[in-house]
């Protein structure tokens, strides 16, 4: 496992601390959940950008895109 630094303002850490403590789990699992869950989400929205700014797009309205799938 790899081991990665963030430095955080200290309203965002006390939050976390306090949940953490709440919950009696670990700052460090709290994070690792939220990488985890929110990661793919960001690859998304990236991977959209990118298909955004390509050159020679055809881009369909909801009509068009509709028929070509059969809905």
């Amino acid at each position: 496992m790899s081991v990665i630094t963030v430095r955080l303002n200290d309203t965002t850490y006390d939050r976390l601390n306090s949940l953490a403590k709440k919950a009696r789990r670990t700052k460090s699992s709290y994070i690792r959940e939220m990488i985890e869950l929110y990661l793919e989400d960001f690859e998304d929205g990236v991977l959209a950008l990118e298909r955004l700014n390509k050159k020679n797009v055809r881009y369909l309205s909801t009509k068009e895109a509709e028929d070509e799938l059969g809905l």
